[in-house]
C-alpha cells in the first residue's frame, strides 16, 4: 500500500498527543481547568485546540475520548463541564436534559480497508457495493461486481471482513445514516444510530479500535474518522456520489459538503450526509458540544470557561483544523453559536453567562 505524501504528512504530529486529555505543567497549574468528555471522532482537533489555546485564553482542556454516547451519559449525569456527540439531539432530549446543543467543525467519514498491493484511493466502491459488504454478502473482494468497477486493479483473492465500532458512536450514526440514505434495506433491517445491530464483520471500541482491525487484519474494510485514516497513514477508497461521480475523501470534497449544507436549521443540525454536487464527499457531519443551559453557581466559571474556549477555537482555531483535515463552519454559523450561547446560558440569577464580546 502506498500514501500520498502531502495529505498523510499533516497529521504526523497529532499522533503523540495522550488519548485521556493534555498534560498540565507546573507553569500553567493556576489556570482554569475545564473537562469534557464524549466523541473520538474530534479527538484529534479537540486536543490540538487545547495544546494551543493554553498561553492565550488561560485554559487547559481535560477530554476524555470515550465516544458520544459516554459523552451524552456524562453531561446529562453533570460529571464533566460538557459532553461531544456527533449524533445531534433531537430538541425534546435537550428540553428534557436541559442542554444547549453548538457544533464546532465538520468531519467526514472514510472507508478505510487493508488490500495488500492496492493504493491509497485506487479502489472505487458504489453505495450499493457498500451496504452489500456491511450486510456480509460480499465474501471476497475479487468478487465480480467489484472487479467490475476497478478492471485497472489487482485485487487479492482475500475474504472481506467488515469492522464496525462495537461502542455507542456518532462515527456509527454517521456511517449508518449513510448507509440507509443509500439502501431503503438498510433503512428497513439496520437502520440509524449510534449503536445497531451489525449483520456481519468483528467489532471494536473507538476509531482506534477499529483503525487497528484494519491494520492488522488483511481484507478488512471498516470505517473510521478521515484524520484517523491521515493519523495512521492508512489506505482509504473513492465512493460513487449521489450525482454519479467517484470521489476522493480529500478537503476539496469535504468542503463542498460543507458549502452544500442548510446551517440555519434548528440545533445546528445541519445534513450533511449523501448531498447532490459533482464534487461532494456523500460521508460528512458536523460535530457537536453539549453544554447545560442551567449552570449551579460552582459550575458559572467552567461554563463560562467552556464557552471561552470555544470562542478561542472559532476565532483562531481554524487553520490547525484544517490541518488536520476538519472543516471549520462559517463565520456566520459562529457568529450565530454565540447568539445562542447568550440568549439560552443563564446562571443562577438569570443573567447570560455569555456575553458579547466576552474573552
Amino acid at each position: 500500500m502506498t500514501h500520498g505524501f502531502n495529505r498523510r504528512s499533516l497529521m504526523l504530529g497529532a499522533a503523540a498527543l495522550p488519548v485521556a486529555g493534555v498534560a498540565i505543567s507546573p507553569a500553567w497549574a493556576q489556570q482554569a481547568t475545564i473537562t469534557g468528555a464524549g466523541a473520538t471522532f474530534p479527538r484529534p482537533v479537540y486536543e490540538r485546540w487545547a495544546q494551543a489555546a493554553r498561553d492565550p485564553v488561560g485554559i487547559t482542556l481535560n477530554y476524555q475520548s470515550i465516544g458520544s454516547g459516554g459523552g451524552i451519559n456524562q453531561i446529562t449525569a453533570r460529571t464533566v463541564d460538557f459532553g461531544a456527540s456527533d449524533a445531534p439531539l433531537a430538541q425534546a432530549q435537550l428540553t428534557e436534559r436541559k442542554l444547549l446543543q453548538f457544533p464546532t467543525v465538520l468531519g467526514s467519514v472514510v472507508l478505510s480497508a487493508n488490500l495488500p498491493g492496492v493504493d491509497d484511493n485506487a479502489l472505487r466502491l458504489t453505495p450499493e457495493i457498500i451496504a452489500d459488504i456491511f450486510f456480509g454478502r460480499i465474501a471476497r473482494w475479487n468478487d465480480p461486481r467489484i472487479v467490475e468497477l476497478n478492471r485497472d486493479l489487482r485485487l487479492p483473492n482475500l475474504p472481506v471482513s467488515p469492522a464496525y465500532r462495537a461502542d455507542g458512536s456518532g462515527t456509527t450514526f454517521i456511517f449508518s445514516t449513510y448507509l440507509s440514505r443509500v439502501s431503503p434495506e438498510w433503512r428497513a433491517g439496520p437502520g440509524a444510530g449510534t449503536a445497531i445491530s451489525w449483520p456481519a464483520g468483528n467489532g471494536a471500541r473507538g476509531n482506534e479500535g477499529v483503525s487497528n482491525i484494519i491494520r492488522n487484519t488483511p481484507g478488512a474494510i471498516g470505517y473510521i474518522e478521515n484524520a484517523y485514516a491521515v493519523v495512521n497513514r492508512m489506505t482509504t477508497t473513492q465512493i460513487r456520489n449521489k450525482s454519479g461521480a467517484f470521489v476522493k475523501p480529500e478537503t476539496p470534497q469535504f468542503l463542498a459538503a460543507a458549502a452544500a449544507a442548510d446551517w440555519s436549521v434548528p440545533n445546528f443540525a445541519a445534513d450533511t450526509i449523501d448531498l447532490s454536487g459533482p464534487t461532494v464527499w456523500p460521508i460528512t457531519s458536523p460535530t457537536y458540544i453539549l453544554l447545560p443551559i442551567d449552570p449551579p453557581a460552582d459550575k458559572v466559571a467552567a461554563s463560562r470557561n467552556t464557552m471561552r474556549f470555544f470562542d478561542w477555537a472559532y476565532r483562531s482555531g481554524s487553520d490547525i483544523a484544517r490541518r488536520l483535515e476538519y472543516i471549520p463552519l462559517p463565520d456566520a454559523t459562529h457568529a450565530m453559536v454565540r447568539a445562542a450561547w447568550t440568549a439560552n446560558v443563564k446562571d443562577p440569577s438569570g443573567r447570560p453567562v455569555w456575553t458579547p464580546g466576552a474573552a
